[in-house]
């Protein structure tokens, strides 16, 4: 099974280097595939419009409440304080850092999924649980005490037609290899803070490496940090303030090299 792991990112990579020039790449060399047809005929979760696909509601910090049409719903970066409306099928833990994660998550929480291995090595997840699959590609994170490599994760959400990526905290730019593991991505949550992850310069580039159609700025500490985010953005993205905490999105209605800015339900 590692083995054929191993080959599938070996492949990847090898895809990205050969296409990534490609403005859009063929289906069977995405990273993201829909698995529609695990959906239950009917299913639609109460809280999203009709017809879309996911559900994004920024809880602050970096933690977003993520929810499928088919009812599955997960926490990125649980650190125990942002908190959704009900306990969880999933959550995610990008790296050990305190405001990122928990020591003691719920036990009701079906599935806890942490972006570093605590045994050490390199943590590894490719989890599908009804209409989502959740996936990791190993970063690495500096300035933390012990080692750093392959410390932090960013978590890919593939559900029926929409893939949402989070960084995490990246501290670094994308090799060839990390976007041939991310495949084709659509929903981008990015930190923006410009000094505890990469400077926003960096993190602008590495937006422009992985090529979403949206990008959805996280992890900033009042509104400056987030304005001169916004400034670098809207010089060649469209910057769209939301008049709230949450989006919703399907295939059909995602726009083209936007950034969308959600206000976190709590500071």
């Amino acid at each position: 099974m590692r083995e054929s792991r191993d080959f599938t990112r070996f492949a990847c990579g090898l895809l990205a280097l050969l296409g990534l020039a490609l403005a859009t790449p063929p289906a069977e060399a995405r990273g993201c595939f829909p698995i529609a047809e695990r959906l239950l005929p009917g299913v639609q979760l109460a809280s999203l419009p009709d017809g879309a696909t996911v559900g994004i509601t920024y809880l602050g910090h970096s933690s977003f409440w993520i929810e499928t049409a088919g009812g599955t719903t997960l926490i990125t970066d649980y650190n125990g304080y942002h908190t959704g409306p009900v306990l969880p099928d999933i959550v995610t833990m990008n790296n050990a850092h305190s405001t990122h994660f928990t020591s003691a998550p719920d036990p009701g929480i079906l599935h806890v999924l942490r972006g570093w291995n605590p045994l050490g090595g390199v943590a590894e997840h490719d989890l599908e649980y009804a209409d989502l699959r959740i996936r990791n590609v190993p970063t690495s994170v500096h300035g933390r005490s012990g080692a750093q490599g392959n410390s932090n994760s960013i978590f890919v959400f593939e559900m029926e037609d929409v893939c949402v990526a989070h960084l995490g905290h990246l501290h670094h730019m994308l090799t060839d290899m990390h976007l041939g593991e991310l495949g084709v991505i659509d929903i981008l949550l990015v930190p923006v803070d410009g000094s505890y992850t990469i400077a926003q310069v960096s993190m602008k580039e590495v937006i422009e490496q992985i090529r979403p159609s949206v990008v959805i700025p996280m992890h900033f500490f009042g509104t400056a940090s987030l304005d001169r985010f916004l400034a670098l953005m809207g010089e060649d993205w469209d910057v769209v303030t939301v008049g709230g905490s949450s989006l919703a999105y399907s295939r059909m209605t995602l726009p083209q090299r936007q950034v969308a800015v959600l206000q976190p339900e709590r500071w």
